[in-house]
């Protein structure tokens, strides 16, 4: 089973949001540490490519408009209120919360954890790009929005599991979660679940108060909450003996 080296102690992923063990020690603050340079950049180009299938996983998501994913529903119900796009949001977003681990763990945050700040950056301006490539699709009918949906769960799934796979960093929320962990007694599931409704639970809030009507949150959002973990970890498998032959 695939691991990550991170702050201090045992997290699990549930099959319902990332369904890989979390492996965290005292020693070492992330897997980089045993990597060659050469090992380094291979992943880090993975990383940067499984940034860009989960964008375009986003952008079929919002193109469906059955609901984004949980940790893209916030940035794009702020994206409707303003000048800003998804992807400017989603960036401010991830440095709110890496901020957030910043204050969390105060003298326990380890500075590796700033690779998730390129990262956000990274992500955030192939989510633009991702929604203006697609830009023409539009689906016809209900059928068709889901679709596009289901289209959205796999891409972004699959994206996840490369993501997972790299062993670089993490997305900003899901180092979040990460951070929690180490200041409550709970599993990285429950809190990362936790983190997910909170963020939902916002858009719905944000959605009334300026729109007042609920946006960005349907159907789609919970199929994305329950089916892209899923997703993932069938993925996972094949991705791992993708690890092994090109990736060490």
């Amino acid at each position: 089973m695939g691991h990550r080296t991170w702050y201090g102690k045992i997290c699990y992923y549930s099959p319902g949001v990332i369904p890989v063990k979390v492996i965290m020690t005292r020693k070492s603050n992330a897997p980089i540490f045993s990597m060659s340079a050469k090992e380094i950049i291979k992943r880090s180009i993975f990383l940067v490519v499984s940034l860009l299938v989960m964008a375009f996983g986003v952008a079929f998501s919002i193109k469906a408009d059955l609901g984004t994913s949980p940790i893209s529903s916030f940035p794009y119900v702020v994206s409707l209120l303003g000048s800003l796009t998804v992807g400017q949001v989603t960036i401010i977003m991830h440095c709110v919360l890496i901020l957030l681990q910043i204050i969390i763990l105060r003298k326990k945050y380890q500075f590796i954890q700033l690779l998730q700040l390129p990262v956000a950056f990274i992500f955030g301006f192939m989510t633009d790009a991702a929604i203006a490539v697609i830009d023409g699709i539009n689906p016809a009918n209900y059928l068709m929005r889901w679709v596009y949906c289901i289209i959205g769960l796999v891409i972004l799934a699959v994206g996840v599991s490369m993501e997972v796979t790299s062993r670089i960093t993490t997305l900003a929320g899901e180092g979040f979660a990460l951070a929690l962990c180490q200041v409550i007694p709970k599993k990285f599931s429950t809190l990362k679940i936790c983190t997910d409704v909170s963020l939902v639970i916002l858009a719905v809030i944000v959605s009334l108060i300026g729109m007042h009507t609920v946006k960005g949150v349907r159907e789609g959002t919970l199929a994305a909450a329950i089916f892209v973990g899923l997703l993932t970890r069938k993925f996972n498998p094949m991705l791992e003996k993708f690890e092994e032959k090109a990736l060490k």
